[in-house]
């Protein structure tokens, strides 16, 4: 079972991306992660650390407190 905290954490991540016009691959790519692990943080399937926190919303051009 999923934690709700990592899903909405998840869902927040994809609906900012998309609004940004970013497909997951492109977005994966700028953030300097692998796609499927993108993957995995929109379906709140892993618990990310701090810097991966980071790494996404810098580019997403936000501040971390922004992905919450």
């Amino acid at each position: 079972m999923r934690d709700p905290k990592l899903q909405a954490f998840g869902q927040r991540v994809r609906e900012l991306r998309k609004e940004q016009g970013y497909s997951q691959e492109q977005f994966a790519d700028l953030a300097g992660l692998d796609r499927s692990y993108m993957g995995h943080i929109e379906r709140g399937e892993k618990n990310i650390t701090l810097l991966k926190i980071y790494q996404i919303s810098h580019a997403l051009n936000l501040s971390p407190k922004d992905l919450f």
